[in-house]
């Protein structure tokens, strides 16, 4: 951006910052380099549409008060039709004005890629050769955030801490349903989906606390997932890591399994220690014991299949719940009294491997067996 576009930008945005002075505006005002170049992009994309949106304005108000009925000095041409000039103009500002906005967004778009590494710690300082970026592995649950540390083997839930200056490397997951990281004073909202991985790049720059949310609704305690972002100096830092390792208690699949139930307003958590495959456990789901995990059924699924012999694998591939009983069509047993008899299937159903049913997270994926004579199974509602 040219200084002075930049520097045009601002003070155009003086008056509107008066007006909202009582508003908390971290959005408008944020503290991490990414945060602050996803600003200045708001900033010169509204100064750039309101080079039409307000002379607009203004002429209609001009033509409405210069041509009133009163005025008998506005000329009056009725067989006007056509001015090259006036169509110059007409077409020349806007098309002008959409070129650059597309210019803007479309570096934009790549220089502020979420999956693209750092180039700098703030508009004057470039990141050091010998800089080490801190990883931090973030799990999505019902309804709190989990934070992995890998490289200083702690973990936390609902607290999240970094050094100012120094590159962040988030990897974002969730155990679930979709959801969404936020910390507007950072950078932008990232997704974070269950079986996938997401990144996220950015950087602190001034210490302080600052509100991290979930920004996509998850269910009902999703409005208390929240959680507390601090940026600190180094030694503040260190002084946290040393806190969460004397405070905290250790993290194994059994802990995180009850970890994972949903629940709301959980407290914040400390563990000192955190199994060093867990994340990879949770991104693949196969946290709980006897779950085929995901990178091994796309390995499975590389080599072409593992044949007849792969029937033990169905069970392994069943998520939170029984699958669906086709000969009741989507019905289970239990929905049914001892005095109302099953309804009938139409023919016998075959059991094979190509017949499975996935249920997560209230969320079902009903396969359907393609047997002969076998009837397609009724969606499965919850």
């Amino acid at each position: 951006m040219f200084p002075t576009l930049k520097r045009l930008c601002q003070l155009s945005m003086l008056p509107l910052l008066a007006a909202l002075s009582g508003c908390d505006l971290v959005v408008m005002s944020p503290s991490g380099d990414i945060a602050v170049q996803q600003r200045d992009l708001i900033v010169v994309s509204v100064v750039l549409m309101l080079l039409i949106i307000v002379p607009v304005l203004f002429l209609t108000l001009y033509f409405a008060w210069h041509y009133r009925k009163s005025n008998t000095t506005a000329k009056y041409d009725p067989e006007w039709h056509h001015s090259t000039r006036l169509e110059v103009v007409i077409w020349a500002a806007p098309l002008a004005i959409i070129i650059a906005l597309g210019a803007i967004t479309w570096i934009s778009t790549h220089k502020l890629d979420p999956y693209r590494p750092l180039d700098r710690l703030d508009a004057e300082r470039n990141i050091p050769a010998d800089a080490k970026p801190l990883t931090v592995e973030v799990v999505a649950l019902d309804w709190k955030w989990l934070f992995f540390y890998p490289e200083l083997g702690i973990a936390t839930v609902n607290e999240l801490a970094a050094p100012i200056d120094v590159p962040i490397n988030f990897k974002l997951t969730s155990s679930s349903v979709m959801n969404s990281f936020y910390v507007p004073a950072l950078a932008g909202q990232i997704y974070a989906m269950p079986g996938m991985e997401t990144k996220l790049h950015a950087v602190i720059n001034k210490e302080g606390v600052y509100d991290g949310f979930s920004a996509n609704y998850s269910g009902p305690g999703f409005s208390h997932m929240r959680f507390k972002f601090h940026g600190l100096s180094n030694d503040g830092f260190n002084a946290w890591v040393a806190q969460v390792k004397q405070q905290g208690t250790a993290l194994n699949r059994d802990t995180y399994l009850r970890l994972e139930k949903p629940s709301e307003k959980e407290p914040i958590r400390y563990y000192a220690s955190a199994d060093q495959d867990l994340y990879r456990a949770i991104l693949n789901m196969c946290a709980t014991p006897g779950k085929m995990c995901v990178d091994e059924m796309m390995h499975i699924d590389m080599m072409g299949g593992a044949g007849k012999e792969s029937q033990e694998n169905r069970e392994k591939l069943k998520f939170d719940g029984a699958p669906i009983d086709i000969n009741l069509r989507g019905h289970g047993p239990e929905e049914h009294s001892s005095s109302e008899p099953a309804p009938a299937a139409s023919a016998p159903v075959a059991q094979n491997t190509s017949s499975m049913d996935m249920t997560h997270g209230n969320h079902s994926m009903s396969g359907m067996d393609m047997s002969k004579g076998g009837d397609a199974p009724a969606p499965k509602t919850n």
